[in-house]
């Protein structure tokens, strides 16, 4: 099957203007270290904008990757499968759109194929094109299940992802070990609550 890549509006970089040199993001990172109240040009400092920009462009790297092309292969010769395929415990981190604090935990993932499957490491690499953005949990949820929907055309997507925000443990309430959960279904996993339970319980009862 020869898939058909396309970038769904929601997946596009929301700024399309002026680039932002290296220079001036390495600038404004010794801003932000005199706003706080140390001087940018000590010695323990002095480094930290460069290394802090080099750190960026590995955190945020989702945005210049596209899922589509993440999902291109697919793979027939799986003997007429057609039952659930699923991926979990998807370990990812992410970073809160509201302040840019960290947030992580595990994506659950499954699909039922139409005419075919993809390499499982394919799932993870997604969660990863979408968590290496600034993000909200619920944001990074659709967007994992729409990428799997437009590009494979499954019967039916599921995704479960569960999380902690260092933005709530860290900051304001500080309340650690809280988990969030949320869910996207579309197909046969919207349609029948019974192949949401079906994909609950094998989440829940593969997890130790």
């Amino acid at each position: 099957m020869d898939a058909i890549i396309k970038q769904h509006p929601a997946l596009k970089a929301v700024d399309a203007g002026r680039k932002v040199s290296r220079e001036e993001a390495e600038e404004a990172v010794r801003t932000l270290i005199s706003y706080l109240g140390d001087c940018p040009n000590r010695e323990g400092l002095k480094d930290t904008p460069k290394r802090v920009v080099n750190a960026y462009a590995e955190l945020f790297a989702g945005y210049k990757q596209d899922p589509g092309a993440v999902l291109e292969r697919v793979f027939e010769d799986v003997g007429g499968y057609q039952d659930i395929v699923l991926v979990q415990d998807i370990p990812f981190y992410s970073h809160c759109e509201h302040h840019m604090v960290p947030f992580h935990g595990k994506v659950h993932a499954a699909y039922y194929p139409t005419d075919g499957v993809v390499g499982l490491s394919k799932i993870g690499r997604v969660v990863d094109v979408f968590a290496r953005r600034l993000q909200t949990q619920e944001n990074l949820t659709t967007q994992i299940a729409e990428a799997i929907d437009d590009v494979l055309k499954p019967r039916g997507v599921a995704v479960l992802v569960e999380a902690e925000h260092m933005c709530m443990a860290m900051r304001g309430i500080k309340k650690s070990g809280v988990l969030t959960t949320t869910t996207r279904f579309t197909g046969l996993f919207a349609e029948d609550p019974a192949e949401q339970v079906r994909f609950i319980s094998l989440v829940r009862g593969g997890q130790r």
